[in-house]
């Protein structure tokens, strides 16, 4: 694995260092770049969303307008995508250019970088130790070389498709129990369908975004045995803020419309669970936190989102096995750029127990 800095690549660069995108993304690259006194030269978007913006003082242009300006440049791709042609155009740039996407978490603060690998080596090593196949550990690997040197190449070299994670790790059944935190607006619903064949014993969506719960209503109806769930999910039930806004990034905020937040021990009501999937925006600790009796009791198999805090990589494993000491546990990470859509899978020794013989209606 290389170990060079990608903070320690800008602050030497002797090209110009050009934005790839706008919003949270590059705000967070830029804010990171300023304090470590390094400049960027000029911003650009895909064409047809350059548009003649202004974006942090910086003219928004199109790639070919900042290659025709530039030169040879350093490009920082500051966005996140999985549509094949988005890709695509990224590695097309990358044969023109020394390409980054540099890693900044989607939620909380900090950069993972070298400083932050060497504060929780510890607790990297003992994640790595404990992944169950060889694909988990390449995985791992990869994804912390990418973070650290922010070169997308580690990301492509460790993908896997998520067909292969339902075919392969969770080896779903036709009589599952599943409860789909994050639900949107039904896509993962559809998913977990498609792998087992339409048939299943229950299912409860939890939505806490008012205008995507209205999409997953429309897209779930008819569904039997299906329960829909308008709230979001945490260690504690509670009301507090939340930042919606009909998008797969509504979440949890300082200020925004008070919703209510419940456990996953008090959303299946005591009753018999074995899958759960937990893409809940940043929120992923605290779900298994409020799942903890849940885990215990019944071993669900857990697909669990890995990628919106720097700690994610190796805290929720950790906090997983704390819980229930018999999990297998693996690492995929499907096509995207950065490294979202990397997920752990935990799955029982013993899955037979919790995969087959609790059949449930609601």
């Amino acid at each position: 694995m290389e170990n060079g800095s990608l903070w320690k690549r800008l602050k030497e660069a002797d090209k110009p260092i050009v934005l790839y995108g706008m919003g949270n993304g590059a705000d967070k690259v830029l804010d990171h770049m300023e304090k470590l006194a390094i400049s960027a030269a000029g911003v650009f978007a895909s064409d047809g969303f350059a548009r003649r913006q202004i974006y942090r003082g910086f003219p928004v242009t199109t790639y070919g307008e900042a290659k025709a300006r530039f030169g040879a440049m350093i490009v920082l791709v500051c966005f996140g995508s999985s549509r094949p042609e988005v890709l695509e155009n990224i590695r097309a740039i990358a044969r023109e250019q020394e390409l980054y996407a540099p890693d900044v978490p989607v939620y909380g603060g900090g950069i993972f970088d070298e400083d932050y690998r060497n504060a929780h080596r510890e607790e990297l090593a003992r994640v790595r130790q404990m992944l169950a196949d060889e694909q988990s550990v390449k995985t791992f690997d990869s994804v912390l070389a990418y973070k650290l040197t922010g070169k997308p190449g580690y990301l492509t070299d460790c993908q896997t498709m998520p067909e292969e994670a339902f075919a392969n790790i969770l080896c779903l059944t036709e009589h599952e129990s599943y409860l789909d935190l994050g639900a949107f607006t039904g896509d993962t619903v559809a998913g977990f369908l498609k792998a087992t064949g339409g048939k299943y014993d229950r299912i409860i969506a939890v939505e806490p975004d008012r205008k995507s719960f209205v999409r997953l209503m429309k897209n779930t109806a008819g569904l039997e045995n299906c329960r829909l769930v308008n709230c979001g999910v945490g260690s504690r039930y509670e009301t507090a803020a939340f930042a919606a806004g009909g998008g797969r990034n509504a979440a949890r905020a300082e200020e925004g419309e008070r919703i209510t937040f419940d456990t996953v021990d008090n959303i299946v009501l005591s009753r018999p669970v074995t899958y759960i999937k937990m893409d809940v925006e940043g929120q992923e600790a605290a779900a298994i936190a409020g799942a903890a009796g849940t885990i215990r009791r019944y071993r669900p198999k857990l697909l669990v989102s890995a990628y919106h805090r720097n700690e994610d990589l190796f805290a929720l494993p950790l906090q997983v096995k704390a819980i229930c000491p018999d999990y297998r546990v693996y690492l995929r990470h499907h096509p995207y750029i950065p490294a979202w859509d990397t997920n752990y899978y935990f799955v029982p020794t013993d899955p037979l127990r919790s995969c087959q013989t609790h059949r449930t209606v609601v």
